[in-house]
């Protein structure tokens, strides 16, 4: 008969699996970090401010100073200037009655660019200074108004023309030969500013004499050497009760100066007298 069966002997459970937990590992805490003690904010702009005020006395300081040093020197004299013995009005004029343009005994510009009227060709041979003319060429100059009123038809308008193209000074001779020939030499000096003046009054000239019924009534004749002057015969000029009136003229212009030249006879002009004239005048240009 079979035995029955006997339940084994229950193997016994570690004490882990009993439900007793294992003792904890002791862990090291961390040690405590230093706070670094609170610091109190530094007040904005004040540092510029300091800087700023010691620059500012700093500057205020050396000018005392600068000025505390110089005031003990001796004065120091002023360089001579470069253009001695300058030339001024003798007395000041009343602001409504000073000249415009200046005169040209009054000019300052006159001793630094040169006396104008040392440009002007001198009396040719058998000629004498013309005492009669309508200009007053006793010292070699001639105001600008006196020049456009005697010399021109339009004598207001052409003295504003003057005056437009800053014109300087106007200096020039008079003379005669024998009893009708007489002779007229004019430089015309405009200033040095963005119109060519002296350029712009020799072309209107030019433009002027072939179209005018007064004027030559032909182109002219080149003056040689110039590239830009002509001279002219005008017609005779014949009126009841007077002698004929011939008249030659030559215009030519170098840098900011014009020369207008003009003869006058009773008599034919030939143009190899008044060519001689303007070529003579262009070489002192």
């Amino acid at each position: 008969m079979a035995e029955p069966l006997v339940p084994e002997k229950p193997v016994a459970e570690p004490e882990a699996v009993r439900g007793t937990e294992p003792e904890p590992v002791p862990v090291a805490e961390p040690e405590p970090v230093p706070v670094a003690a609170p610091v109190a904010k530094r007040p904005r702009g004040r540092t510029a401010l300091l800087v700023l005020a010691a620059a500012v006395l700093g500057v205020a300081g050396g000018t005392a100073v600068g000025y505390d040093v110089q005031a003990g020197r001796a004065p120091t004299p002023l360089p001579a200037l470069s253009q001695p013995g300058l030339a001024y009005p003798a007395k000041a004029l009343p602001p409504d009655k000073v000249p415009d343009p200046l005169p040209a005994s009054q000019d300052r510009r006159v001793r630094t660019d040169g006396d104008l009227r040392k440009l002007v060709i001198g009396r040719p041979a058998g000629w004498s200074d013309d005492d009669s003319s309508l200009l007053d060429l006793s010292d070699g100059w001639v105001a600008p108004d006196v020049y456009a009123r005697s010399s021109y038809e339009k004598e207001g308008s052409m003295y504003e023309y003057f005056l437009e193209y800053d014109i300087r000074r106007v200096a020039g001779a008079a003379w005669k030969r024998g009893q009708y020939r007489t002779a007229e030499i004019h430089l015309v000096q405009f200033g040095s500013g963005t119109v060519q003046g002296a350029q712009d009054f020799v072309e209107g000239q030019l433009a002027y004499m072939p179209g005018s019924e007064i004027g030559a009534g032909n182109v002219g004749d080149a003056i040689k050497g110039s590239g830009n002057g002509r001279y002219y015969l005008y017609e005779v000029d014949r009126k009841p009760g007077y002698l004929p009136s011939y008249h030659a003229r030559a215009t030519v212009y170098r840098g900011d100066i014009a020369a207008d030249i003009h003869l006058y006879d009773t008599v034919p002009i030939s143009k190899k007298d008044i060519r001689t004239l303007a070529e003579r005048q262009l070489e002192r240009l």
